[in-house]
């Protein structure tokens, strides 16, 4: 992955840290999980809204809004995953090899 996209990840934890309520390390850590949640159901609230499943609100978002919201949640995770782990850029890397070699065991990863 781009070292830029993990350069602004800890920019984005560091501002948290700083800028946050204080907090216990375990709260931060839970907070910052739970946030994943919390951005879980604007994708969800996009994606009824692209679909115009909610007949009251009828097509309230588009697609380009599930794909930011879609952007939120993997930032979202990279952040709460830096905040538990000081090299999560590593950790992900090694997880997404693992899962290519687990779900393409033919194809080199």
């Amino acid at each position: 992955m781009d070292r830029s996209v993990w350069d602004g990840v800890e920019r984005l934890r560091e501002w948290l840290d700083a800028e946050a309520a204080p907090a216990t390390a375990g709260d931060v850590r839970l907070l910052r999980v739970l946030k994943i949640g919390e951005e879980y159901g604007e994708v969800a609230e996009a994606l009824h809204g692209a679909l115009g499943a909610n007949p009251r609100k009828g097509a309230s978002h588009t697609w380009q809004d599930v794909e930011q919201e879609l952007c939120d949640v993997i930032v979202t995770s990279m952040v709460a995953l830096a905040t538990i782990n000081e090299d999560g850029a590593r950790l992900l890397d090694e997880r997404v090899r693992h899962l290519v070699r687990r779900a393409l065991p033919d194809e080199l990863a």
